[in-house]
């Protein structure tokens, strides 16, 4: 069950920043730190906005759920299998790689797009992939993906106007060139 409302839609795993296959020990270590990091206690004193404190409650009201929810084997496998299933019923258009998506520097991030039939783009940047756990680096002509793991992962994006959806294959050795 993908949470948020942005184009790229978020799980427990990606609110707890683990991968699918983490450990438990790794999944709880993670909540640990994102739990310390969003406690509403800890945050008041930064912020008299309302709208950012209710922000903050939110956030921290989610990172309890992803943990309620991966940290109970029996749990994490009725999650995992209603991920997978929503994956199937997504029927995404095609698969495409990083290497198929072209690059464009706008300023402080990375805009990755490739095009839809419809003439309009499926898009991602460069701060979406390090909310994701990837960073992309700038070396003069080439563009330079890293990871902390090696893992591939992939992202499924919609287009900005028709209902089509591709699957984004990300590679964590990937590098490709820039325009």
């Amino acid at each position: 069950m993908p949470l948020g409302s942005s184009l790229i839609q978020k799980t427990f795993y990606d609110i707890l920043s683990v991968k699918e296959n983490a450990s438990y020990e790794e999944i709880r270590a993670s909540y640990r730190s994102a739990i310390l990091n969003s406690h509403p206690d800890k945050l008041r004193g930064m912020s008299e906005i309302s709208n950012t404190h209710h922000e903050s409650q939110e956030k921290f009201l989610i990172i309890q759920k992803a943990w309620e929810v991966l940290s109970n084997s029996s749990s994490r496998a009725a999650y995992d299998s209603e991920l997978q299933e929503l994956r199937r019923d997504l029927g995404t258009a095609e698969d495409v790689s990083l290497k198929d998506m072209v690059v464009e520097d706008v300023g402080e991030v990375l805009e990755l797009s490739y095009r839809c039939r419809c003439g309009d783009y499926f898009s991602i940047n460069s701060a979406e992939l390090e909310e994701m756990g990837y960073s992309l680096d700038r070396c003069e002509c080439k563009i330079l993906l890293w990871t902390v793991d090696a893992l591939a992962s992939s992202v499924v994006l919609p287009c900005g106007s028709c209902s089509l959806k591709i699957q984004l294959t990300i590679d964590a050795d990937a590098s490709f060139s820039s325009r």
